[in-house]
């Protein structure tokens, strides 16, 4: 707390922004668009968190990742305010690792805000996947459904007892992406100085560029699709919880001019020794059909079959007669600026996901910003960002591919410059502003009943 010996500085604000930054992972997305968000308000340094530090499972490596920290915590006095966009798992892979390292980040901010992208410890113990578990068998499954419930809601107290004491001598503000998580951590876990703003990546001058500039032939594989192709997009990294597949069953009920455009690839930390094929993709080829004969679905339903084979059937052997392989393209990972163009190519942007518990997604907020139609399954994470921008967004049931080939079909024309965002870059401007001020105003300050200092207004 600035204790007036220091004389006061003039000048833009200093900030310091601790994440991700030179990888392909969300968070590190959202802080190169926030950074240049906060560039013309502020001096901005991003401490970019070395992930082959943080994630090593080497005992030595792990030293010179708590090294690291510490010169990363050394050079956080210099700044008027930090900024920490907190994903747990970028900053270890234990919970003791995580902790100790937020702790120590914390303590060295003279004024800091987090930024949450994940809220743990409020959800109850899974009971159902549990007995679904020892059921069938997987008994190793319950034990580490049991041990993650344990890791979360510990590492979720820790983080949130740690905010609660520093608040009490430092200013510290919270930043999460719905009203619903600024509730729980406010009501339930006591965190004062909570404010919420969805994720906001494009502003609509961006947008406007990025649209009268896109067109197909930056992408090689659209080169080859009928000028008249209907392009439906899904974007983020393949995993099951993104339910491509749902997206896949929906093209079989499509007429042969849409085409489904997957943007993504494995996420880097999934990939492993040896393997032939990500059984997630696996997963998407076999929805799709590709690769695969009528041989193949009859073997699979166990039904004992004999064939009289022609000329005119022999075809059946050599693919499926459901093959999707020519209206489903797998267009890998491009930078932020590719997926903004990919997204202003697309007649409709599908966002399928299954609801996991996460709070914000970047591919629906970007999708929405770039004035795209967007369809979106109903998690409670699309339902809540939708609460900011109210008749933007058109859902459809978790897995229901009946509903979004209805959806798709209907053909409802994308708004793109007509749609006007109440919440956008030039909010979220402010909120990282007001949420980051220096620690000069701390020096005016009030005693409450019980001793604490508090900020004043």
């Amino acid at each position: 707390m600035f204790d007036g010996a220091t004389p006061p500085r003039s000048g833009p604000l200093r900030l310091a922004i601790v994440s991700t930054y030179d990888e392909m992972c969300g968070i590190a997305g959202y802080t190169r668009a926030l950074e240049q968000q906060l560039r013309p308000h502020a001096e901005v340094t991003v401490f970019d968190l070395d992930q082959y530090l943080l994630r090593s499972p080497h005992a030595r490596v792990q030293r010179l990742a708590d090294l690291y920290i510490k010169n990363v915590a050394a050079n956080l006095h210099e700044f008027d305010s930090v900024n920490i966009q907190l994903e747990y798992g970028t900053l270890g892979r234990t919970e003791h690792q995580i902790n100790r390292r937020l702790r120590r980040l914390v303590n060295a901010a003279p004024a800091v805000s987090v930024t949450f992208h994940t809220i743990l410890g409020h959800e109850p113990l899974d009971w159902a996947a549990i007995g679904r578990s020892l059921l069938t068998g997987q008994v190793n499954r319950a034990v580490q459904i049991v041990k993650g419930f344990r890791r979360g809601r510990e590492l979720g107290a820790r983080t949130y007892r740690l905010l609660h004491a520093r608040q009490k001598t430092h200013p510290v503000n919270v930043i999460v992406h719905t009203k619903r998580d600024a509730r729980l951590l406010r009501d339930v876990f006591r965190i004062r100085n909570v404010d919420h703003h969805p994720l906001s990546y494009v502003s609509p001058e961006q947008a406007e560029r990025v649209r009268q500039a896109a067109t197909r032939d930056q992408f090689p594989i659209l080169r080859t699709l009928p000028p008249d192709a209907k392009l439906i997009g899904s974007f983020g990294f393949l995993s099951r919880y993104k339910g491509f597949e749902t997206a896949l069953r929906a093209l079989h009920y499509l007429p042969e001019d849409h085409h489904l455009l997957i943007f993504g690839g494995i996420h880097p930390q999934t990939i492993k020794r040896e393997q032939a094929v990500d059984p997630y993709i696996q997963t998407l080829l076999d929805a799709s059909h590709i690769g695969r004969t009528i041989l193949d679905t009859v073997s699979e339903k166990g039904t004992p079959m004999t064939l009289n084979l022609d000329a005119a059937s022999r075809d059946l052997l050599a693919r499926h007669p459901e093959d999707l392989q020519h209206r489903v393209h797998f267009l890998g990972v491009h930078n932020d600026e590719g997926f903004l163009r990919a997204m202003a190519l697309c007649d409709t942007v599908v966002l399928p996901y299954l609801e996991v518990g996460q709070s914000s997604s970047g591919p629906i907020a970007m999708a929405l910003e770039m004035g795209c139609r967007v369809l979106a399954s109903r998690t409670l994470a699309f339902l809540q960002y939708a609460r900011y921008h109210p008749d933007q967004v058109e859902f459809f049931d978790i897995g229901n591919y009946a509903e979004l080939a209805d959806l798709i079909r209907a053909g409802t024309p994308a708004p793109g410059r007509e749609r006007q965002l109440a919440f956008n870059t030039e909010t979220n401007v402010a909120l990282y502003l007001k949420a980051n001020q220096p620690r000069l105003r701390w020096s005016a300050r009030r005693t409450d009943a019980k001793g604490a200092m508090e900020p004043v207004a």
